[in-house]
């Protein structure tokens, strides 16, 4: 899907001018976000980016904005601290409930998250909220400038060195900070929350996402960004993490108006988002995915390929087919986990093949299954259940074949 960007300006919370973006899909938006950027950062920082595209390639218009004396929004910085960062989020709100649509998700990164965090449960319209490295406790942003606190506790301010840059941290920051309970609002904020946190995290710790996850009422979910840093600066990790929430946060948004789910007879729908060379949306139901192929071809690898999701097809298959033989039979298997390699191979190699694939010249794909079986189950049940894979109904359409009937559809209306 294409997605279109453009400059906002609005008054923030102490009335400074604000500078914002709106990163926006193709046609009506089904559903509105917004993202809070992190302690000194910026809405144009890789991670907002990222997000903010995968989200209006799914459908979500976004608003991503500066803070008071950050990034291109007016004001003084030092003026600044953890309550006009929340005063200036709901002016936000406010702006996007006045001139677009309330967001129904909300976005949140380190002390932007924490903002979030704070305002969710003042926001009716809001239907899920994610965060990304948040902290716990407001309080845990002087960590930043811990060895600055002295000389600003008793000049009233002092110049400090954050990220390779210089800012003005004033005495009432250190108290604004103070004043914050966060994990009191997180346990009454009660909305679907998506904690998203690198364990490795050198500036946030995990303990915060622990502490967070802990306070908050389910629905609740916590997703490891692995060895991504703090500011998620690599775009692999913000890719991943943009496509997380994007997935995460459909279950909680509206359907598209005027957007059905596909019909039965053509319940699986793919169409070309504009982005890249192969990049496709993929429409089943309620569920959007995305399609692609790997960089090495031309494509941006931000999605399955078709042969990769004809493999999952085959496991997805394969996995419920045993469950279902497993649990006729009263069988004790805990879980089926299968593994599906997709390859070429010439034909007359392929060893393993059914008679017929052999007999047929060039290359025959191939596509090697391997079952785990987790349970106290004897060896000639294992066996039995290898042969009971070979009749899940996808196998059998692999292996048959199948009648494929293609017609042109009418265009689409502008």
């Amino acid at each position: 899907m294409r997605t279109t960007g453009e400059k906002l300006e609005f008054q923030g919370g102490q009335g400074a001018s604000l500078a914002a973006r709106l990163d926006r899909p193709a046609g009506k938006p089904r559903a509105y976000a917004l993202f809070a950027h992190c302690f000194t950062c910026s809405k144009d920082i890789v991670a907002a980016r990222e997000i903010a595209g995968a989200l209006a390639r799914a459908g979500i218009a976004v608003v991503r904005f500066d803070f008071t004396g950050l990034g291109s929004s007016e004001g003084e910085f030092a003026s600044t601290n953890f309550s006009s960062n929340v005063a200036d989020l709901k002016a936000t709100v406010d702006y996007m409930r006045a001139n677009l649509e309330a967001p129904s998700l909300l976005v949140g990164h380190s002390l932007g998250g924490a903002a979030v965090l704070s305002a969710a449960g003042e926001i009716p319209e809001a239907k899920a909220v994610a965060t990304i490295g948040a902290p716990a406790d407001v309080a845990h942003v002087v960590q930043a400038f811990a060895a600055d606190v002295d000389r600003i506790e008793a000049d009233g301010e002092a110049e400090v060195s954050l990220a390779g840059r210089s800012f003005r941290i004033r005495k009432q920051f250190l108290d604004d900070v103070g004043e914050h309970t966060l994990l009191d609002r997180v346990a009454t904020m009660r909305k679907p929350l998506l904690i998203l946190q690198a364990p490795l995290d050198q500036t946030v710790g995990i303990e915060n996402a622990s502490a967070i996850f802990q306070a908050a009422k389910h629905p609740k979910s916590f997703i490891s960004l692995d060895d991504a840093d703090h500011l998620v600066t690599d775009r692999r990790d913000a890719v991943y993490a943009a496509g997380v929430i994007a997935a995460w946060a459909e279950r909680y948004l509206p359907q598209p108006e005027g957007e059905e789910a596909p019909d039965e007879a053509y319940s699986v729908l793919v169409e070309e988002t504009g982005e890249g060379r192969f990049q496709n949306r993929v429409l089943v139901g309620p569920h959007r995915m995305l399609a692609d192929e790997p960089r090495s071809v031309g494509g941006l690898a931000s999605g399955p390929s078709p042969y990769d999701y004809l493999a999952v097809g085959l496991g997805a298959c394969t996995a419920m087919t045993l469950r279902m033989y497993a649990d006729h039979k009263g069988l004790p298997v805990d879980r089926f986990a299968v593994e599906v390699r997709h390859g070429k191979v010439h034909a007359a190699d392929c060893e393993d093949c059914a008679e017929e694939a052999r007999t047929r010249s060039g290359k025959v794909d191939r596509f090697e299954r391997q079952i785990r079986i987790d349970g106290d189950v004897d060896d000639a049940t294992r066996a039995r259940l290898l042969e009971i894979a070979d009749k899940c109904p996808v196998h059998k359409t692999i292996v048959e074949g199948a009648a494929v009937v293609t017609r042109e559809a009418k265009p689409t209306a502008d």
